[in-house]
């Protein structure tokens, strides 16, 4: 009787186990028609990529722990990370998707940053993140690049 009930209760949970791994479909629908690019094929080389659409995919890293507005993707082999930023409430990407795969699309975005501004982005960043920031660690200015997203799929 006990195996009985606990196969009924299992059974009654499938669905929504199986549900729960469904693709996230996020933001507007993705366009592009070619297979998204890899994080480190962007970062190779990304200049003749900026402002221009791309589409790329990777594991979920982190996700912005206040209000969702950017996910970081690593490349399946490599580990190198590219963000995938978006206005606040134009997409919340879920904390739970931290681990899953994901296809984002967007234009890729070029920022030269002054030493002061990467102190200030990396001490936001820690403080989103719940980190301890230490400005001296923070060395000069920096190039970085990131997708303006506008649409996501997670894995």
């Amino acid at each position: 009787m006990r195996n009985l009930a606990f196969a009924f209760a299992a059974a009654a949970l499938l669905p929504a186990v199986v549900l729960a791994r469904e693709p996230m479909r996020l933001g507007k629908a993705l366009t592009t028609t070619r297979e998204p690019l890899a994080v480190s094929r962007i970062l190779a080389k990304p200049e003749p990529l900026v402002g221009k659409t791309v589409q790329v995919k990777g594991r979920v890293t982190e996700v912005c722990q206040m209000a969702g507005c950017w996910m970081a993707l690593a490349d399946l082999e490599t580990a190198k990370v590219l963000r995938v930023k978006v206005n606040d409430g134009d997409i919340v990407f879920p904390k739970e998707s931290v681990g899953r795969i994901a296809v984002a699309e967007g234009k890729l975005a070029r920022f030269a940053l002054t030493k002061d501004q990467a102190v200030d982005m990396a001490r936001h960043e820690a403080e989103e993140q719940g980190r301890k920031f230490n400005p001296a660690t923070v060395k000069s200015g920096a190039v970085i690049y990131q997708i303006q997203g506008s649409g996501a799929v997670i894995e």
